[in-house]
């Protein structure tokens, strides 16, 4: 399992709201983190979630694909953020 839903599930996140965050993410990358806000996880845990991201950025591609999401589209939200 992706170290990322790993880290959310021990937090009692549930599936459908980890995949509502992913899909978040894929369409719309900063209302992502209004999303992540919503989940109730402690400050200092978020920040172990976001080095682990930031240590790794290719878990989010695992996560979304472990999820059968598009990958595709996060990267064209991010091109899009860059513009």
């Amino acid at each position: 399992m992706n170290p990322i839903i790993a880290m959310l599930k021990e937090h009692q996140v549930s599936d459908s709201q980890i995949q509502s965050l992913f899909q978040t993410l894929t369409e719309n990358p900063l209302m992502a983190m209004g999303v992540i806000s919503q989940l109730g996880i402690a400050p200092e845990k978020l920040q172990q979630l976001m080095a682990m991201v930031m240590q790794n950025p290719g878990l989010i591609k695992q996560a979304v694909e472990e999820l059968g999401l598009d990958f595709a589209k996060v990267e064209a939200a991010k091109a899009q953020l860059q513009k």
